[in-house]
């Protein structure tokens, strides 16, 4: 492939996430949530194991959050006027999102509790 292609196509994909950060308030929450989530990380110095895992979540809530704004952005463009499969496929796209925040969440509270647990028996005996 040519150089100045993959360039391009890096570029567009930086775009991409400037008009997903720019104009969806969830990415922005979420991306809220992960930068307290990475400081958490720094504090309560989670393993490298543990880190993988909070990548790997916030790399995935993130990503379905764009996969989402992209399909209601193509659901909007090809129904524009209102249709009940276009709300499914909507309401799916959303669910997906909603999904992949639960599972990260469960991995956040596996991760995170023992450690504030023990904090508060430190702090509070």
């Amino acid at each position: 492939m040519d150089f100045q292609k993959r360039i391009k196509s890096f570029s567009y994909a930086l775009h991409g996430i400037r008009l997903l950060f720019s104009s969806q308030a969830n990415a922005r929450i979420h991306l809220f949530v992960a930068l307290l989530v990475i400081i958490a990380g720094l504090l309560f110095r989670i393993s490298t194991a543990e880190w993988l895992a909070v990548i790997t979540c916030i790399s995935l809530v993130i990503a379905m959050e764009a996969m989402n704004t992209a399909v209601e952005w193509l659901t909007d463009l090809v129904s524009p006027e209102y249709h009940p499969l276009a709300g499914k496929v909507k309401d799916v796209a959303a669910a997906a999102v909603l999904i992949t925040v639960i599972g990260a969440v469960a991995a956040g509270l596996v991760i995170f509790i023992p450690r504030i647990r023990y904090l508060s028996v430190l702090l509070f005996s």
